[in-house]
């Protein structure tokens, strides 16, 4: 799939492998992809669909820290972690906030394969063992499923991780990972002071 990686993601990365300062991380970035996921979805459902989302998408942070620690770049990482949120909004009917058409699901899936059937995930069950917590319930749309719109989905880019950078540019894998990157600028940590960075 086609994701954007810059100097936010790498100090969230930073961020989100600290003691302490994970766990701070980490639920500020549920409330970002809980706001950013929301406005995608329709406005009569949204409020509905923002508890599960919340619960879900924490649970996925355990996913991305268990590939990077298997040795997947930062990119892939991310990148997996989305593909089980698109697993979630098909197995929903969310059609309005995949980030790829459904047709690619598969494809996505067989990927990552490997790592997905390591720990217990397929399309049906997106978290595997890597759901944690009680996701609450939220109402599906299913009918979407018949005839898909996906205002928000980029097709074409289901054989690899395609990486837009800071400049607009897009290359295959992602770009090198910079030395000394700042935690603060990951979103949300700005407020965070040095002891608690420590």
């Amino acid at each position: 799939m086609k994701i954007r990686q810059n100097i936010r993601h790498f100090a969230t990365k930073k961020a989100l492998t600290m003691p302490v300062i994970g766990d701070i991380a980490t639920e500020k970035m549920v409330d970002l992809h809980v706001r950013v996921f929301g406005k995608r979805a329709d406005p009569d459902h949204r409020e509905a669909r923002e508890a599960h989302m919340a619960a879900f998408f924490e649970c996925t942070f355990d996913t991305y820290l268990a590939a990077l620690d298997e040795g997947f770049p930062e990119a892939e990482a991310r990148e997996i972690t989305h593909i089980q949120a698109n697993f979630d909004f098909y197995n929903h009917g969310w059609t309005e906030m995949m980030e790829f058409p459904a047709d690619e699901i598969e494809a996505h899936y067989e990927r990552y394969e490997d790592f997905f059937e390591r720990h217990d995930i397929d399309i049906a069950n997106p978290l595997g063992e890597f759901r944690s917590l009680d996701i609450p319930d939220a109402p599906a749309t299913l009918e979407k499923l018949e005839n898909p719109e996906h205002p928000h989905a980029e097709g074409g880019f289901a054989d690899d991780v395609y990486v837009e950078d800071a400049s607009g540019e897009v290359d295959v894998g992602g770009t090198e990972e910079p030395e000394d990157v700042d935690v603060t600028a990951a979103p949300g940590m700005q407020d965070v002071d040095d002891e608690e960075a420590a």
